[in-house]
């Protein structure tokens, strides 16, 4: 019954890339060219944060970018599908900001391929908390909607309500510095039992100066948290 419904929904709505519109075999999915637009990390990376590296490179044997190196990472790996340039942002920007919930079905597939090079040992996955303000006006958290297949892959539960986020103006146009003050205090764990000695991976759509993520691992390590990870759709970069 369920694939003779699948069958009449796809002779129905017949798969279409969901950026251009050009068939494709499965819902969700993009198309060739659309895939090959954007500037997948695959390459050369910070075994830590997942930086691009132009060239394959170590220091002391591991791979790692300069700020890594120095001890100052965010967490304790992040990993991004893709660098956030003019093609992932006229995707980001619709999906978060636009209602087009649809993009998640491919962004959480490329993060979940991010992931193929590096051990996931998480406990549980927690998207990143969106104030309540936020998500009243926008109708959805964009992360978890990214976070609940990434969880579905990895077989471990999901975290929606552990920690609440209060509400600051929007961050887009602040410079690191900015941000860090900007987004400092912002969390609280309100159910600190379900965070202590776990290893928590976070989820969000993009990664800019790293301040989000730091702030909530500096707040969920205090709670308790084993470890902090991360995956995002895409991240800043400037290929070193």
């Amino acid at each position: 019954m369920v694939k003779f419904i699948d069958s009449l929904l796809n002779f129905i709505y017949p798969p279409a890339c969901p950026l251009c519109g050009t068939p494709v075999s499965i819902h969700g999915e993009l198309c060739a060219d659309c895939w090959t637009s954007f500037e997948w990390i695959s390459g050369a990376k910070c075994a830590r944060c997942g930086y691009p590296f132009s060239s394959d490179w170590e220091i002391n044997g591991v791979h790692l970018c300069p700020t890594c190196a120095s001890g100052n990472g965010e967490l304790d790996w992040i990993r991004s599908a893709c660098v956030y340039d003019d093609v992932s942002r006229s995707a980001m920007l619709p999906f978060k900001h636009g209602g087009r919930i649809g993009y998640a079905r491919f962004m959480s597939r490329a993060m979940i391929w991010s992931l193929r090079d590096i051990d996931v040992d998480a406990d549980v996955v927690m998207p990143v908390p969106l104030a309540r303000r936020r998500l009243f006006h926008r109708g959805y958290n964009q992360a978890a909607l990214l976070a609940r297949p990434i969880a579905n892959a990895l077989g471990v539960p999901m975290d929606y309500d552990s920690v609440r986020r209060k509400y600051r103006p929007d961050m887009g146009h602040k410079n690191a510095r900015e941000r860090a003050l900007n987004i400092h205090g912002v969390f609280d764990v309100v159910h600190p039992e379900r965070i202590r000695g776990k290893k928590i991976l976070l989820v969000d759509d993009v990664m800019t100066t790293g301040a989000t993520f730091s702030e909530l691992r500096r707040t969920l390590i205090r709670a308790g948290a084993a470890a902090v990870y991360g995956v995002t759709f895409c991240r800043i970069a400037r290929t070193v």
